[in-house]
């Protein structure tokens, strides 16, 4: 059985340097090391990104290891901020395109691995089911509590039970690299939001199975994703994007259906709601992108797995 190559990518706007500080630490302690690490700075240079502990994992930009075992991390600034899933397609391209790494591990930077096996339970996954193509990782908080939306899945009750699931969470989570050159990468468009839900549904789609593994723990502080100023609008107009990209034309009205009831209950800001139907009318109004809906056999599949495409 050949063992898997790991790669890194982290993306951060340079907003929480003790935080990336830590989960770099978390990187380099892990019992087995990662290839290649990349650290996307989006809008942001990273000259004061913790150089040290980058040394400690290996020579930045350098050609060869320093340290026997140890990775080789690259620093990658841009000039503009192109979204978490636009910074991330920039690490993963350099992954994929330098053929070091057959699995990537995705951590946000105000994440941190607080176990060091991290890296080899993954690999061990990957290495036993050729057809895998999505570790999500469990999410918890500083107390060890898992929220309800981090579970990807309806019963989400016990955060415990893993298994074969439909979604992932962006925060932590594996991806094969076949399955990358097979489906491609990111949504960069949607900037945020609903970007894992398109991925998930293509992988679903081509082949490749996801997973649920309670066991990979990412600690990551407990917020609320309408802290971002672009939630509202995003979140309603790329979900019409998603719905006009993946979807079987009968499922579309009723999946838009579905959400626009949910949203309008949860709704309790006036500048929120105004906000999500100005989103809900640029979906509609605007590209969506190159249509590829699933297919009727991938609906049922995932209707099997407790999670049809309508939710």
């Amino acid at each position: 059985m050949s063992l898997p190559r790991i790669g890194v990518v982290i993306v951060t706007m340079g907003t929480r340097p003790r935080e990336l500080e830590a989960l770099l630490a978390s990187v380099a302690k892990q019992d087995v090391a990662a290839e290649r690490v990349v650290l996307v700075g989006n809008a942001t240079s990273l000259d004061d990104v913790a150089t040290d502990l980058l040394s400690m994992a290996g020579a930045v930009g350098a050609p060869d290891r320093t340290t026997p075992g140890a990775p080789r991390v690259t620093k990658v600034p841009l000039a503009e901020n192109l979204g978490c899933p636009g910074g991330r397609n920039v690490g993963l391209e350099r992954l994929c395109e330098s053929g070091e790494v057959d699995v990537v591990v995705e951590l946000d930077d105000d994440g941190l691995l607080i176990a060091d096996d991290v890296f080899r339970e993954v690999r061990r996954l990957f290495a036993q089911d050729p057809g895998l193509g999505i570790v999500g990782f469990r999410v918890a908080d500083e107390e060890g509590r898992t929220e309800r939306r981090w579970v990807p899945r309806l019963r989400a009750g016990d955060p415990m039970r893993g298994g074969p699931v439909t979604a992932f969470l962006g925060g932590g989570h594996a991806f094969s690299v076949p399955m990358l050159r097979q489906i491609g990468l990111w949504p960069g468009e949607f900037f945020f939001g609903h970007e894992e839900t398109d991925l998930a549904w293509r992988a679903l789609d081509g082949g490749w199975d996801i997973r649920y593994e309670p066991g990979l723990v990412l600690q990551h502080p407990r917020t609320s994703p309408a802290r971002h100023a672009v939630y509202y609008r995003n979140t309603a107009r790329n979900r019409v994007w998603l719905a006009r990209r993946r979807l079987p034309a009968p499922l579309i009205p009723v999946y838009l259906g579905v959400w626009i009831t949910l949203a309008m209950v949860r709704m309790r800001s006036l500048t929120g709601l105004k906000a999500w139907w100005g989103g809900f009318a640029e979906g509609v109004r605007t590209p969506a992108g190159e249509r590829a809906p699933m297919r009727w056999r991938t609906v049922w599949r995932m209707t099997r797995l407790g999670r049809p495409p309508i939710l």
